[in-house]
């Protein structure tokens, strides 16, 4: 197998949750309505804030990589919802969908072969699509493992979910 193929297969499981990170479907199922705009003691931001984050900010990388007159949001007004927002089930429904969606899109660009992972994105300072691919990976990983630990926390888990 060549050395790109690695890179590749190893970019897509970061991205899709295979392997020691917590795939964001499992994290979400079954999540309670009644939580979804609950703040836990000493957290400032509710479930849904934090995967609303974590859609903001998977959207704005692939922005990034497809866009040559990219602009970038401002920090952290534009990476995460007002702290008094709150979400209804639909729009929880909705900020979930549009992660994977876009985690699809990001999925595809990637196991593409004829996308050079390797190359410079025009107008950048030299990121490539493994750095860029591997940012989105290692965000929405660490913030599923916070959203994992609030529900622990919250309660939040099915009764059958073992842990």
């Amino acid at each position: 197998m060549a050395a790109h193929d690695v890179i590749r297969d190893e970019l897509l499981a970061l991205i899709d949750g295979r392997g020691a990170h917590l795939p964001f479907e499992a994290a979400v199922a079954d999540f309670p309505d009644e939580a979804i705009n609950r703040r836990p003691v000493n957290v400032p931001y509710t479930p849904w804030h934090l995967l609303e984050h974590i859609r903001l900010t998977q959207a704005d990388i692939l922005r990034y990589i497809r866009s040559r007159e990219y602009t970038a949001p401002r920090w952290p007004e534009e990476y995460w919802p007002d702290q008094d927002s709150t979400a209804t089930p639909e729009q929880f429904a909705d900020t979930v969908a549009a992660v994977l969606a876009d985690r699809a899109a990001l999925h595809r660009l990637v196991a593409d072969p004829a996308t050079d992972l390797l190359a410079p994105i025009p107008n950048t300072p030299g990121h490539t699509i493994v750095r860029e691919a591997r940012l989105a990976g290692d965000h929405t990983a660490y913030h599923l493992g916070e959203f994992a630990i609030l529900r622990q926390v919250m309660g939040t888990w099915p009764a059958d979910h073992g842990a």
